[in-house]
């Protein structure tokens, strides 16, 4: 199922403000989609409108080309999983798999032998075969996750709508649980929009990423664009660590502001600006600055976490190992070449950065 959000905006109750701020987007159908952004962002307000759950709205919401607006939820083909489970503690695994086809209108409820096909069927799909009569107070909490997609698949939707279902879990099952729920999705061809304000777990499982701030989105891209080429500088800060640099631009330079930060070449008329890069894509100099480089205990991928002093403050980048051996700890430049840069909180048009400096192989991290 493919929706469609056009222009909508949604106010808070007492409507002192935009909760949803002339929204509009495209999802495909097939398609996994992560809504990301801070608390607040409207995440989990755009999911419940597009589910029908909130009203009222300014705008469209097309589901397969038809207007949701007046139309009873189970004619909707939806299934929604709520960060809590929102599962039933009185009824067994089975009975809360089966809730949405028992509560449809007798006309189109399946006879008791089909429902209990449809419940057993879905215990071997979330891997818990013998699980049907226990309740959930006896299940891990992986296990009650499973349970309540389970249930949002039980009217067989063509679109499933997840509102910060991993956030109970500790670390080793949500890993274990957001990759078999990717693999649930390609194996059952859903339409997926997953709200998340984890960024490692949407770009582990969505094929798109929709970045919200402040009610509207900021950028919509797969995790590749938006990382290399993020349309402001909270979406480069949202998707992971980054260091920042104000300087200038002057005559095809950019100038630091920093002395012990190397200029490197640019396309870009003259003015102020601020590059923005990841740790691991500085890169130590030997000569060209008054720089100190401080080992500290860590790393991630390979590489080895550096403190460097530029006198007037400091930063924290990724290097190979064998690098601070051939550069030294003192009298170093950071070359920040790889930078993304932005004036006026939009990026700057010109021509590619140009790296700077001795180079290294580019890693990248996570």
């Amino acid at each position: 199922m493919s929706v469609q959000i056009r222009s909508l905006t949604r106010r808070a109750p007492n409507a002192s403000r935009k909760m949803l701020d002339g929204v509009s987007l495209t999802i495909e159908d097939g398609a996994f989609v992560a809504l990301v952004g801070p608390s607040g962002a409207g995440k989990t307000t755009l999911l419940r409108t597009i589910a029908g759950l909130d009203g009222p709205y300014e705008g469209t919401v097309l589901v397969d080309g038809r207007v949701l607006a007046g139309r009873p939820m189970r004619e909707r083909r939806i299934g929604f999983v709520f960060q809590n489970y929102a599962l039933f503690r009185h009824m067994t695994v089975a009975r809360n798999i089966s809730f949405g086809l028992d509560v449809l209108p007798r006309g189109e409820r399946p006879d008791r032998g089909a429902i209990a096909a449809r419940v057993a069927e879905l215990l071997e799909l979330i891997q818990l075969p013998t699980l049907g009569g226990a309740y959930p107070d006896q299940l891990s909490g992986g296990q009650r996750q499973r349970v309540a997609l389970a249930r949002a698949l039980a009217t067989k939707p063509g679109l499933l709508l997840l509102d910060e279902p991993f956030g109970a879990l500790d670390p080793i099952v949500r890993r274990q649980i957001r990759r078999w729920l990717r693999g649930l999705h390609d194996q059952l061809g859903l339409t997926t929009v997953l709200v998340t304000h984890d960024h490692d777990e949407a770009l582990e499982v969505a094929d798109r990423l929709v970045v919200m701030q402040n009610g509207r989105v900021v950028q919509e891209a797969a995790a590749e664009t938006l990382d290399a080429a993020p349309a402001t500088p909270f979406v480069m800060e949202f998707l992971g660590e980054a260091l920042e640099f104000p300087g200038q631009v002057a005559h095809g330079r950019f100038l630091p502001d920093d002395p012990n930060v190397l200029s490197f070449a640019v396309g870009a008329g003259d003015g102020p600006a601020t590059a923005y890069l990841r740790p691991h894509e500085a890169r130590l100099v030997a000569a060209g600055g008054a720089a100190r480089a401080i080992p500290l205990t860590g790393g991630q991928g390979g590489l080895r976490r550096l403190a460097v002093a530029l006198g007037t403050r400091e930063v924290e980048i990724l290097v190979l190992p064998e690098r601070l051996g051939q550069v030294g700890t003192e009298g170093l430049g950071l070359d920040i070449g790889r930078a993304r840069l932005f004036r006026d909180g939009a990026p700057l048009a010109g021509a590619p950065p140009v790296a700077s400096g001795q180079e290294l192989p580019r890693v990248t991290v996570g």
